[in-house]
C-alpha cells in the first residue's frame, strides 16, 4: 500500500469538477423571453433595472431556445399553444430547467374550471423543476424561483451519487457507470 491511498474519500476530483460545473451553470443562466399571458408583465419587471437580476447571473435573456437553458412559463398554458411549448423545450440545449410561474400555470387557475381549452399544468407538457405561486407573482417571488434553481442546480452531479459505490460493493452489486445525476 502506498501512503496516499485510504486518506482522501473517493471521487475527490469529480467533487472538485461537479463544484466548477455547477458554479458556471448556476451563475450564467440564461432565459428565453416566452410569456403567454399577465404573467409575461411580471417576468418583464423582473428582468428590469428595478430588480437587477443580473447580479444572479440571469440577465441575458434570449430569443431563441437554441441559446437558452432556462424556459420560464408565464401564462396560461392551452392546448393549441402546448405542441409549441413542447417543441421549444425540446429545441433547448441540454440541460435545461423550466420555472412555472403564475396560478394558470402551475395548475390552470380559474379557467380551468370552466373553460375546456387550458391545460391544467404545464407539468402535463414539460418537466417543470420551480413552481412560483401566485396571480400574477411578484418579480420578488420569481427571484426566489431562480435562487431555488441555483440550489437546485448546484447539488447536481456528474459522478456516481453519494453512496452509490459503496451500496454496490455492499450488496455484491456491478458498480454503476457515472452518469449526469440530479
Amino acid at each position: 500500500m502506498s501512503w496516499i491511498e485510504n486518506r482522501f474519500e473517493d471521487n475527490l476530483i469529480i467533487t472538485g469538477v461537479d463544484f466548477a460545473l455547477n458554479w458556471a451553470r448556476k451563475s450564467s443562466i440564461w432565459p428565453m423571453t416566452f410569456g403567454l399571458a399577465c404573467c409575461a408583465i411580471e417576468m418583464m419587471a423582473f428582468g428590469a433595472s428595478r430588480f437587477d437580476v443580473d447580479r444572479f447571473g440571469a440577465g441575458a435573456f434570449r430569443a431563441t431556445p437554441r441559446q437558452s437553458d432556462l424556459m420560464i412559463v408565464a401564462g396560461t398554458v392551452t392546448y393549441k399553444m402546448a405542441s409549441r411549448v413542447r417543441r421549444l423545450y425540446e429545441q433547448m440545449p441540454d440541460p435545461k430547467y423550466v420555472i412555472a410561474m403564475g396560478a394558470c400555470t402551475v395548475g390552470g387557475g380559474p379557467y380551468f374550471k370552466y373553460g375546456y381549452h387550458v391545460v391544467k399544468g404545464v407539468d402535463l407538457v414539460v418537466p417543470v423543476d420551480i413552481y412560483v405561486p401566485g396571480c400574477p407573482p411578484r418579480p420578488e417571488a420569481l427571484i426566489e424561483g431562480l435562487m431555488r434553481l441555483q440550489d437546485k442546480i448546484s447539488a447536481q452531479t456528474i459522478g456516481l451519487p453519494k453512496g452509490a459505490r459503496k451500496a454496490a460493493r455492499e450488496y455484491d452489486m456491478p458498480i454503476p457507470a457515472p452518469a449526469l445525476a440530479t
